[in-house]
């Protein structure tokens, strides 16, 4: 580790800054890590085999966790902060989360939540987590009205985005964590097309952390980085999870382009420019049969940027930006507008 394959991205936020490590054994930084926070104790909860769980370096309670929505829940956050207090793990010790982006989700909404804030380090393992959730200190969990719609703003004291734990993906996890590549591009990132995986990620983060740091908390600048995930979010709802996060968003990111259009924001140019850079991501672009607008639209009206009527970050004459009180209509039409697949040939 630290050689010129490793990349240290810093997002600085006052007292709550930190650095983002990307490369190849970065995870070995972990017991430095905890050294610096001064912890006498660490609960690792890990969605990965223990062999892939770094030692801390101190005394350490391993608990196992599993990636996916079905525990993104308030009742697996109650549970998690039960096994702290059995632990005896105080303000001054260390979670660590090591998984997907649900597993770092759920695990900092516990850090954030136990004794009113502990100390926690993401060990992101899929390329979604690495390039964007496990980054920012979003924490959230599900409730059955909507995604991520219980949750806190906790920033990590260290992230670790080792890309040996990527060689461990199915191709279909892979392509999960492209969708929200694939949206940088409309988001203020350069054309990152035929470049390595890792500098696709380091961009990506990158790209995060200059946001993060102008609006930690999702009041302004931050929502460009929703781009493609109202309708992502919706169709992940509509299909039972079925659509992975990352293939919605890619379709949620050709939508955008197309209402973009609609509205005359972008030209058609623009417009096709979007499906062509999902697509060149091997990613899905249309939406799934037997899936009705007017059902979508409901969903989406649960967002929780819509504080009155519709709203879609979209491309426009300045860059993405959000977009309040979409006609209805319009929202209709251009769902109406696009191609549709069967599931089975989305997910393929």
């Amino acid at each position: 580790m630290g050689g010129p394959a490793t990349a240290s991205v810093p997002l600085r936020l006052g007292n709550h800054s930190y650095d983002v490590l990307i490369g190849p054994g970065v995870r070995t930084s972990l017991p430095g890590i905890v050294r610096r926070l001064g912890a006498g104790r660490a609960v690792v909860v890990s969605a990965r085999p223990a062999e892939w769980v770094p030692d801390t370096g101190v005394e350490t309670l391993l608990l196992p966790a599993r990636d996916g929505e079905r525990d993104k829940t308030l009742a697996t956050v109650e549970a998690l902060c039960g096994e702290f207090v059995r632990f005896g793990l105080t303000r001054s010790d260390v979670v660590v989360s090591c998984g997907g982006g649900t597993t770092t989700d759920v695990v900092g909404l516990a850090a954030a939540l136990y004794h009113r804030g502990v100390a926690v380090v993401h060990l992101p393992t899929s390329l979604l987590a690495q390039v964007d959730a496990g980054v920012g200190g979003k924490t959230a969990v599900n409730l059955p009205a909507g995604k991520n719609l219980v949750g806190a703003y906790w920033q990590p004291s260290a992230v670790l985005c080792d890309t040996d734990y990527l060689s461990t993906l199915p191709p279909r996890e892979l392509r999960n964590g492209l969708g929200e590549i694939a949206r940088c591009h409309f988001i203020g990132a350069p054309d990152l097309r035929g470049l390595p995986l890792a500098e696709q990620i380091t961009a990506g983060v990158s790209l995060k952390a200059r946001v993060v740091e102008r609006d930690e908390r999702d009041t302004g600048a931050r929502h460009i980085l929703n781009y493609g995930h109202t309708l992502g979010h919706a169709l992940e709802q509509a299909t039972g999870f079925a659509l992975r996060h990352g293939e919605a968003v890619a379709i949620g990111t050709v939508f955008a382009g197309r209402l973009a259009g609609a509205l005359g924001r972008i030209d058609q140019a623009r417009v096709a420019e979007h499906l062509e850079v999902v697509r060149h991501y091997g990613l899905p672009t249309s939406l799934p049969d037997g899936v009705e607008p007017e059902a979508l639209v409901r969903l989406m009206r649960h967002d929780k940027k819509a504080f009155d009527g519709l709203a879609f970050v979209l491309d426009g004459p300045r860059g993405a930006e959000l977009v309040s009180d979409v006609p209805h209509d319009v929202v209709i039409r251009v769902l109406d507008g696009m191609p549709r697949a069967h599931l089975a040939e989305l997910v393929g």
